[in-house]
């Protein structure tokens, strides 16, 4: 049984929950490994198809790194897969939605943005302040930030290392939605809920492709790029299922292959 975090299985959709309460999910080398082994078994579950990553409590998120286990002498890097097991696994096909209750910093806030969806609710706080305490957001935020809300907005997040509240980062556009207190996890359930809806497949296609398309210099090479997760869509029950489906007037039976 996992130690640092707890996983739930609802039919097709896994939810994960940061679990360090009492240092805020604050996450340290055992929890990265253990991690790690949860994101592994996700991605290679046929059965699993959307993912929600959320904190235990009221109050976290996660405050990133444990940064007391380093003072401790207890850092030993991180894993092959990043922070949380998450940000540097680029080949997942498979969508996954950060439910953000309380604050997200530095690596917790990269673990969100390593998500596809973030639900966040009005007491949310995000923030890299990593260089407040002599470190930098490695884990993907100095990278990611800029790519979604723009340089100069990230800039004036990064070299400060201020606080945004979750409506400001609606604003900015790294927030997808903003739902009241003690509400993301249900509103990450309701978004999970829409994406099984859909073809997994399609879901796969589309993820890769855009994801990997925005690093295509050029709209027209993006559009003609091959991708993998396309060429399956096409090749899978999915691609007969959906029209016939809609042809029939009835709720398609997605098989995900």
């Amino acid at each position: 049984m996992p130690e640092f975090c707890t996983v739930e299985r609802d039919g097709h959709l896994t939810i994960v929950t940061l679990n360090r309460p009492e240092r805020m999910n604050a996450l340290h080398y055992p929890a990265h490994l253990e991690l790690e082994k949860v994101w592994n078994d996700f991605a290679s579950d046929p059965e699993q198809w959307v993912a929600i990553v959320t904190g235990a409590g009221d109050r976290a998120f996660s405050a990133g790194n444990d940064l007391r286990y380093q003072a401790e002498g207890g850092f030993r890097g991180f894993v092959t897969t990043g922070f949380a097991g998450l940000t540097n696994r680029f080949d997942l096909e498979k969508p996954i939605i950060a439910a953000v209750n309380g604050v997200a910093m530095g690596g917790g806030f990269e673990t969100a943005l390593a998500c596809d969806i973030i639900i966040a609710a009005e007491n949310a706080r995000f923030a890299l302040p990593e260089p407040r305490v002599g470190l930098a957001a490695l884990a993907g935020g100095l990278h990611r930030l800029p790519r979604t809300i723009g340089t100069k907005r990230a800039m004036g997040m990064m070299l400060t290392g201020r606080h945004v509240p979750a409506r400001e980062g609606y604003e900015l556009g790294f927030v997808t939605a903003v739902v009241p207190e003690g509400q993301a996890l249900a509103e990450a359930r309701k978004w999970a809920a829409q994406v099984l809806e859909c073809s997994p497949m399609s879901i796969r296609a589309t993820k890769q492709a855009a994801m990997q398309g925005l690093d295509v210099p050029g709209l027209e090479a993006a559009i003609r790029l091959e991708y993998a997760a396309v060429s399956r869509l096409r090749a899978s029950q999915d691609w007969i299922e959906g029209p016939k489906a809609f042809a029939e007037k009835r709720k398609p039976n997605w098989k995900a292959e």
